[in-house]
């Protein structure tokens, strides 16, 4: 009876090493999973988008804040254009190379919008968007805002609100206006008028934004009520 009781003891033993270390094994490649998916081309591409940030804002701060060359300005321009590629480069290469990855979902949007709201304050602050232009980018932040807060929540009830044409349109006509702003007086050197066309799109993005921004607010209301009554 004793023998049998310290074998049994003995097998318990070894079973509950074997699953200690099959844990283990498991949460080890869950982590490589993990870090390699974190580190994958696609991701690579948008944290070179978030690097890019303080660059762009630090170029334009230099050239107008500090009054440095007007080069500084196309500078910024060629990484804010850099910046928008990896933008299509990333959800491309995800797409084809199955790399789609939630931690990639959810940097993507926050690295574009970090992008445009920093490229916005910056372009306030040295006087290319001014007066009322000044609404169009206060829209546009705003919208951004709402959005990721109505995404945020409809996340929580297991809602995917798929982002529509008109909603892509408004973010190129935006990306191109921030670009001709971006360009401001080194490009009116060129073309005197590539402020005044920065202006006009984003007004025009301003407006898409709003329209787009109503859809996201109108499908958010939607679940909220139903969510309610429920």
């Amino acid at each position: 009876m004793v023998v049998a009781s310290r074998a049994h003891l003995g097998r318990g033993t070894v079973d509950l090493g074997a699953r200690a270390v099959l844990v283990g094994r498991m949460n080890i490649a869950t982590t490589r999973g993990t870090t390699s998916r974190a580190m994958s081309l696609p991701n690579i591409l948008t944290y070179g988008r978030i690097a890019a940030i303080p660059v762009v804002v630090g170029c334009i701060y230099a050239q107008s804040i500090l009054d440095q060359p007007l080069w500084l300005r196309w500078l910024a321009v060629a990484l804010f254009i850099a910046a928008g590629v990896t933008d299509y480069l990333d959800g491309y290469y995800a797409r084809i190379w199955n790399q789609q990855s939630a931690f990639g979902r959810m940097l993507d949007p926050i690295a574009d919008k970090l992008l445009v709201a920093s490229c916005l304050l910056m372009l306030a602050a040295d006087g290319i968007i001014h007066g009322w232009s000044l609404w169009a980018a206060i829209v546009i932040l705003c919208r951004e805002i709402l959005v990721s807060g109505l995404r945020e929540y409809l996340a929580a009830l297991r809602v995917s609100v798929p982002v529509t044409k008109l909603a892509k349109w408004k973010t190129t006509v935006q990306l191109v206006a921030i670009g001709f702003l971006l360009a401001g007086p080194a490009g009116d050197e060129v073309v005197p008028v590539v402020s005044m066309i920065g202006l006009a799109l984003l007004w025009a993005s301003a407006i898409l934004t709003m329209y787009t921004g109503y859809d996201y607010f109108r499908a958010g209301i939607h679940h909220l009520i139903k969510e309610d009554e429920g």
